[in-house]
């Protein structure tokens, strides 16, 4: 019986200490760069539907980017919401393998084909305009930044630190230099002198900074820019005629982290078709579904006109391209 009850204890242990071990954990802990309004929205319907309580920290795409990379050998964070393949493609050694079960619905062109980028938002390179600001100052494209009644009245981000810079640097390469990249670069050495000293440290940083009248014009990504009409500032958004730049924007699963079947779940949550379509009704963005209709508050893609930036280009030669700007900036000082 003393033998009987010992082994009895030791299975009563065992049990206990695997169903703790094994216990599904209730947390996710969400890093991310996308506006706050379009981050929470998402994050609370997910947690609505799973009852898995999330926590946010914001910081630019590039930020993260460093932290997540400074924490490789202890992640503190579980999934990384946000920032454009071509920005995060160097980086994908930081990332878990997922397939997401919503994998069949993607477009073409925004399939995880990598293993760790999934894309759950597209989105394209724009100009937010402060209507109470500009005047009778014409802008219908990058070319008009160069107006000299411009000059330090234009806000961009870092593109070391902001993945929406990072995406006009592309664009405007592509754009200016007539599909040639090469040929774009006469461009920017005159679009960085009328920056007349200025980056901003985040992608937020110049929306705000148009809304609340410290600049006239502003680079940045089509949603961010929609989010903020959509809240009544008087402003408006203008798609370059020289060309857009359209991307894939990912939700990533860091390497090795704490809570991975739930990162797991957060990814099928933001590519689900329900969530899709709240995304592309509510939240100004366009889906990566092929079957979830057009957005009904953007212009129909049709009507834009949209140009090539091979992604695998731009992540080929990113630390090339951003040295070459950084230097072309500071040369400007």
């Amino acid at each position: 019986m003393k033998k009987l009850s010992f082994l009895s204890a030791v299975l009563l242990l065992v049990c206990v200490v695997f169903s703790v071990s094994c216990a599904e954990s209730d947390s996710l802990i969400v890093y991310t760069s996308m506006p706050l309004n379009v981050a929470d929205t998402i994050i609370a319907g997910f947690t609505e539907q799973t009852g898995i309580n999330v926590e946010t920290v914001v910081a630019s795409g590039g930020e993260l980017l460093t932290r997540i990379s400074a924490e490789s050998e202890n992640p503190l964070g579980d999934v990384m919401m946000s920032g454009t393949i071509s920005n995060v493609t160097n980086s994908m050694a930081l990332f878990e393998d997922y397939t997401t079960a919503n994998e069949e619905f993607a477009l073409d062109n925004m399939k995880n084909t990598e293993g760790p980028l999934t894309r759950f938002d597209v989105i394209g390179s724009v100009l937010i305009v402060n209507n109470d600001l500009i005047g009778d100052i014409e802008i219908t494209g990058y070319e008009d930044l160069l107006k000299p009644e411009l000059k330090g009245k234009i806000a961009m981000a870092d593109p070391n630190k902001a993945s929406s810079a990072w995406e006009h640097v592309v664009n405007m390469l592509y754009a200016m230099g007539n599909g040639d990249p090469e040929q774009g670069w006469e461009y920017v050495e005159k679009f960085c002198e009328q920056l007349d000293g200025k980056l901003l440290g985040g992608s937020s940083a110049v929306y705000k900074g148009v809304v609340d009248g410290e600049y006239t014009v502003g680079l940045t990504s089509e949603g961010s820019a929609a989010n903020q009409v959509s809240s009544g500032a008087n402003v408006s958004i203008v798609y370059m005629k020289e060309g857009i730049v359209f991307r894939g924007d990912g939700v990533y699963i860091i390497k090795n982290c704490k809570n991975m079947e739930n990162a797991k779940k957060f990814l099928d949550y933001c590519t689900s078709y329900d969530t899709q379509v709240m995304m592309n009704n509510d939240l100004n963005c366009r889906s990566v579904r092929s079957d979830v209709p057009a957005s009904s508050t953007l212009p129909a893609a049709s009507t834009l006109n949209i140009i090539e930036a091979p992604e695998a280009v731009a992540s080929a030669n990113k630390s090339e391209w951003m040295e070459r700007f950084t230097d072309i900036y500071i040369d400007m000082q």
